[in-house]
Formats: C-alpha cells, sequence, structure tokens
C-alpha cells in the first residue's frame, strides 16, 4: 500500500520511478529536466511528516535521497571541471545553476552563527567537502574573512578538484586545506581545534549513519563549539535526510530554521556542551539543557501509526 491519499506523494513516486531507470545520472538534459521537476515540487510548505509515511514509501525517500547525493555529486564534478579551465575559476561561479542558492544558504548560516558567537570564529571544519566546495568558498571570501577553513572528504578525487579551483586565488586558497579523511577517523585532537564544524547535508544518508557521525562529534569537539548541520523540512525530505534536534546528545540545540524560500536546506545550530563530570555519588552528567536530550535510536523515528 503506497500513500495513496497524497497527490505530492504520487508524483514524487513517479519521479523516482523515472530517475531510478536512468544508466547515468551526470548532467544531461532529461538528468536536468527530471531533477529540477523533483525540486520545484518539493520546494513549496507541505505538511507531510517523512517519519509518518508508509513503509514502502520510507524505503523510496531513501532511495530517493541515495540517487539525489549521486546526481549532485556528479554534477559539481561536471561544473568543477568546466570551472577549472578559467583562469580564475571563482571569478565564474556563477556558472553554477544552484550558485544564488548557496549565496543565500550561506548567508542565513552566518546570520544564525552569528547570533550564538560571541567572537568570530578563526578556524572552521566543513565536513562532506566535496569537489566543489561552495559553502566553504562563499563564507570565506564573503562573511569570514579571517578565518582559515579545513575541509574534509572521503574523496581523494574531489579534494584534488577543490585544490586545483581555489588554487589560483591565494587570497582563498591562503587560508584553505583540503583533508581527504573519514570523519569517523579523525582525532580528538584534530577536532577540538575548531570553533565551528560544518556537517554537510549528504554526510550521513540515513538517521542511524548521522547520528553516529554526531556522537563521534560530540565525544571530541571542543566543548563550546557549534556544529552546524543541514537537514530538511516537509516535502523537502525527499530530496534530504532529516535531522531530528531531540537526538543531538551531547550538543545544546541554539536553533532551528526551516526556510520557505528556494533554499532548500533547514539549519540547525548546536552547542558543544561541557565535558561530563563527575556527580558527587553517581557516574558522569552533562550540563542540564544536555541531558534533557534523548540518546539516539533508530526505532524512535518510525512512528506506528503510518498514514498511507
Amino acid at each position: 500500500m503506497v500513500c495513496q491519499s497524497d497527490p505530492l506523494v504520487l508524483k514524487v513516486l513517479r519521479l523516482y520511478e523515472s530517475i531510478s531507470k536512468l544508466e547515468d545520472l551526470s548532467p544531461s538534459k532529461e538528468v536536468d529536466a527530471l531533477f529540477i521537476e523533483l525540486v520545484h515540487l518539493c520546494i513549496p510548505p507541505h505538511p507531510i511528516d517523512p517519519t509518518k509515511l508508509c513503509p514502502e514509501i520510507q524505503e523510496m525517500r531513501g532511495k530517493l535521497i541515495s540517487l539525489c547525493g549521486r546526481a549532485e555529486g556528479l554534477m559539481e564534478k561536471h561544473f568543477t571541471t568546466l570551472l577549472a579551465s578559467f583562469d580564475r575559476p571563482l571569478d565564474h561561479l556563477s556558472l553554477f545553476p544552484y550558485h544564488s542558492n548557496y549565496l543565500k544558504l550561506s548567508r542565513l548560516e552566518f546570520d544564525l552563527l552569528s547570533k550564538h558567537t560571541p567572537t568570530t570564529p578563526a578556524r572552521v571544519a566543513f565536513v562532506g567537502s566535496g569537489p566543489l566546495p561552495l559553502t566553504s568558498i562563499v563564507l570565506a571570501a564573503n562573511h569570514l574573512k579571517s578565518a582559515v577553513f579545513h575541509n574534509f572528504d572521503i574523496d581523494a578525487s574531489a579534494n584534488a578538484m577543490a585544490g586545483k579551483l581555489v588554487g589560483p586565488h591565494p587570497e582563498i586558497s591562503g587560508r584553505m586545506e583540503f583533508h581527504t579523511a573519514d570523519i569517523m577517523d579523525v582525532p580528538g585532537e584534530v577536532l577540538r581545534e575548531y570553533d565551528v564544524v560544518f556537517l554537510a547535508a549528504l554526510v550521513g544518508m540515513d538517521a542511524e549513519e548521522k547520528m553516529h557521525v554526531v556522537e563521534h562529534l560530540a565525544e571530541n569537539m571542543a566543548a563550546g563549539a557549534i556544529l552546524m548541520l543541514r537537514s530538511a523540512h516537509g516535502a523537502r525530505a525527499f530530496l534530504y535526510p532529516v535531522v531530528d534536534p531531540r537526538h543531538l546528545r551531547g550538543f545544546e540545540l541554539l536553533s532551528l530554521y526551516h526556510p520557505t524560500d528556494d533554499v532548500i536546506n533547514s539549519v540547525v545550530v548546536a552547542r558543544r556542551c561541557p565535558r561530563p563530570h563527575p556527580a558527587p555519588l553517581g557516574p558522569h552528567v552533562l550540563c542540564a539543557k544536555c541531558s534533557e536530550l534523548q540518546p539516539f535510536n533508530p526505532l524512535s523515528l518510525i512512528e506506528e501509526d503510518h498514514h498511507c
């Protein structure tokens, strides 16, 4: 049984069936048309709760997010190759179709970050930066003009492409490094150096995997450091994974913002709580706000009353 009562779900399902049959997700007229239609379908506000979809649609949603992630990666590589053909690649970023979206998202994230940081961050990490690290580039160029950015990605070829992209711009490349590593293998002595850690939307393609990453960051980030996460709300959850703030154990939730314009991602801002300390007569305790958050349980994301 699929969610027959919701026309939007049926339209998403139709697009998923078309996208899943594509042999190649690289940019092309057919690929671009399908994903543009999908994005335009999911942007308008919709009261759908992705956790209450029936199991068949939940499974489809997970596969669709994975397809979106693969297509996004191929699109970024395609445009990074194009941009690298210019003497000064960053002067031509507007050629990337979603450049304006990144400008708006980066401004939104900077504004939210500024509300919760008394001083300008000096060292920033971006996890899952990819071949076209637009967030780091835009923040470094427009908002955090003295900060150092360390970009982490598991794909060495993506890091090599990104390095070539920023290389001709000494004012940016001098403050930007690229590291090929799984964030789960990055130790505390490294992660504690950063004032802010950004976690890309597609790092952790399902709730359980993403929360394992968050737990690793909670164990290793410096107390008081800021974690910026990208999530999704409403129908946009067919495009990106959802971060449930209730499961950010070890962090104090500071802001949760759901855009209603063409900025697709929601933004979650959280602060690393003070280190656990021994209670006088019991086990370790967290600060009051952090201890209110629930430990992660993937089954808690599945509601019993499926709406189909």
